[in-house]
């Protein structure tokens, strides 16, 4: 080994400093730079000369330098021999304001009895930005596997068992937690756990607040959690050892609906990548969920429409023979007039029957093929006087509240059935009220919604409604319960206590109405129900009180055509016991002909459905082709068939009874030309 002098060892030192691929700086205890190499100058964008005699400072962004120059003086009054700071991670500042990543390796060295700090800085812009594209790499990979579980997911549940997992992987996380709350089947959570216990996870997604995380704003950005949980789940982090943590709320709209944890054992600051990754994961949560809800709801709806098509046609097959039945016995009733206890029993009898028909009234209500006759109603009125009704009839114990908004600010008029919409209401109090066995809270409440293209739905289309809401405090409902509470005869009551039809025909209603129902509901936290229902347009007809029927007799010629023998035998019947001359037909062909062979005939009475293929309201046309003045009146044991029915053709709604049929006919003959 070649020995060298001590000034050619310094000329060495010299050139290896001045040629260094790093850049270096020597600083004093001043902190002031005495030495810098050309690659110093070049990197932070200054000449030698103007570095040396600088604070150190210089180097760095303005925001650390107070930090920084305490750093130093702690560092400068215990220097060590070995290096200090090794491959730190650091952000310089170069002349003209610009910051880049450095990676600083420091030591402190001697020179003549003097201590100095010697500084070999390099610039890691490439190496982080080679570390950033793997990074997002690696996210680009967990995001199209989440993607693609999204769509193979069969429902919302499985989704979440999958993704939790992954999250804690892409992550390298120590647990994370998707939390979700939907309407008809109450709360989703899924949950991964590697060095925490699963326990904690759990505790940390339901102890969000979502509430305030509504009223905060809190957008689809990662948050801490210290902000939005209990300080009680804050003692079990500590305890089980959880330094860190953050949550990505999952929106509906604008409204978390939950939230995607990530619980972390060390604390940790995530980059834009990894917060990056997390929006994404939490938007592709939502959409799922928002799919998988609409899916159930569209299934819903496909079910009870199909269990509406079935029973509409039972409830015309049994109003056939409510007809029947009561026909028969109103003839039994005119002949037995005299026999008080045969006239007891008929008036039994008569009013069995009527229950039987407010069955099928039901039944149809669900079906949505009952007659409706909206009206523009004020629902501020209806709601106080409804109010005033149920506060004396449900009982002290229940508490009835009633808010529509501000006193002095309009609520348009809704457009409904009048009497369908409060007894739609009452059925939902009376349900609300058994809810609440030892008492509890009533709130009937009604708000406008304008609901815009974006926010419109197959089930709830753009337009104008009042939201009235129908809210209690009672035992709320489980989600299996929940999703069959609309389903015609389901009921959770005692036998004999309920028919199952009640909430079956609140939705029918709401639906035939053009409008919409939602209904949410928790086990011990009440029950929510809101009709969405149209607002009334200027010049919509109001509540009028239909004058009554006044029945008459009369003398003119009638065709009954009815394709049930016995439903016309009773039609006949009750014509002729008024006075009427009467020609029979059982289908449309048969009754085409005895019009043209008997122009004496007045009226045409048929039922809708006739046999061969033919309905009464073709026959109506056929017929007014044939005779265009000829007045027509149909009967059926459907209803709100007025829509398909010719102009001027009113309906009689089976079973009717004789005084109904009287005065209909006589309407329709008196008005006939």
């Amino acid at each position: 080994m070649t020995s060298h002098a001590p000034d050619e060892r310094s000329a060495l030192y010299r050139a290896l400093f001045e040629t260094a691929p790093d850049a270096m700086v020597v600083v004093g205890l001043d902190g002031r730079i005495v030495l810098a190499n050309p690659q110093a100058a070049l990197l932070f964008g200054y000449a030698v000369d103007e570095l040396l005699g600088q604070p150190v400072e210089i180097m760095l962004p303005e925001h650390v330098r107070d930090a920084h120059l305490a750093h130093k003086a702690r560092y400068m009054e215990r220097p060590r021999v070995r290096p200090m700071g090794a491959g730190q991670e650091l952000v310089g500042r170069r002349r003209d304001g610009t910051h880049f990543p450095v990676e600083i390796a420091l030591s402190p060295v001697s020179d003549a009895g003097a201590t100095l700090f010697a500084a070999s800085i390099r610039d890691i812009s490439e190496t982080q930005r080679q570390r950033q594209a793997l990074a997002r790499s690696r996210y680009d990979a967990f995001t199209a596997k989440i993607g693609q579980l999204a769509l193979e997911a069969p429902d919302f549940d499985h989704l979440a068992e999958k993704v939790a997992p992954l999250v804690v992987e892409a992550l390298d996380a120590d647990g994370a937690g998707i939390f979700v709350l939907q309407p008809q089947r109450g709360e989703i959570l899924s949950c991964a756990a590697r060095s925490v216990d699963s326990d904690v996870v759990a505790a940390a997604c339901r102890s969000i607040d979502l509430s305030a995380v509504a009223g905060a704003g809190a957008g689809a950005e990662a948050h801490p959690l210290d902000s939005f949980v209990p300080a009680s789940i804050r003692s079990d982090f500590a305890a089980a050892g959880v330094e860190g943590g953050c949550f990505v709320p999952i929106l509906n709209m604008a409204n978390p609906m939950g939230a995607l944890v990530v619980l972390m054992r060390r604390r940790r600051v995530f980059d834009r990548d990894a917060e990056h990754f997390l929006k994404v994961v939490a938007n592709v949560l939502a959409t799922a969920a928002l799919r998988h809800q609409t899916q159930d709801q569209l299934a819903h709806a496909q079910r009870l429409d199909a269990v509406g098509q079935l029973t509409g046609g039972i409830a015309h097959d049994f109003n056939n023979l409510l007809t029947i039945v009561s026909g028969n016995l109103q003839i039994l009733e005119d002949e037995l007039v005299d026999n008080p206890d045969a006239s007891d029993v008929i008036a039994r009898a008569l009013r069995a029957v009527g229950r039987g028909a407010e069955l099928t009234r039901k039944l149809l209500a669900f079906a949505r093929r009952q007659r409706l006759s909206p009206a523009a109603i004020d629902t501020r009125k209806l709601l106080d006087e409804l109010g005033v009704m149920l506060k004396r009839t449900l009982g002290e114990t229940i508490r009835v509240e009633v808010d529509c908004g501000e006193a002095g600010k309009a609520l348009p008029p809704v457009f409904a059935d009048p009497s369908q919409l409060e007894g739609a209401l009452l059925n939902l109090a009376l349900n609300a009220r058994d809810a609440m066995p030892r008492g509890g809270r009533l709130e009937l409440t009604a708000r406008a919604l304008d609901v815009d293209a974006g926010a419109a739905t197959s089930e709830l289309p753009a337009g104008n409604y009042i939201a009235v809401s129908v809210a209690d405090s009672g035992l709320g409902m489980s989600p299996d319960v929940l999703a069959r509470a609309f389903e015609p005869f389901f009921t959770t009551k005692e036998a004999g206590k309920g028919s199952g039809l009640g909430l079956s025909m609140v939705y029918g209603f709401v639906k035939q109405s053009g409008g919409h129902l939602l209904a949410q509901s928790q086990l011990g936290y009440g029950t929510l129900i809101e009709l969405y229902l149209p607002v009334a347009s200027t010049g919509a007809p109001g509540i009028v009180n239909a004058p009554a029927a006044t029945p008459r007799r009369g003398k003119e010629a009638i065709l009954v055509v009815e394709d049930e023998f016995e439903v016309r035998g009773i039609a006949v019947a009750f014509l002729r016991s008024l006075g009427y001359s009467v020609h029979e037909a059982s289908d449309a062909a048969q009754a085409l002909a005895v019009l043209r062979d008997e122009p004496e005939i007045a009226l045409l009475f048929s039922d809708v459905v006739l046999g061969n293929g033919q309905t009464g309201i073709e026959l109506a046309y056929a017929a007014r082709s044939m005779r265009p003045d000829l007045p027509v009146l149909l009967t059926s044991g459907y209803d709100g068939l007025d829509s398909d029915l010719p102009r001027g053709v009113p309906l009689v709604r089976k079973p009717y009874r004789k005084e109904d049929l009287a005065g209909a006919v006589r309407d329709v003959l008196d008005r006939a030309p």
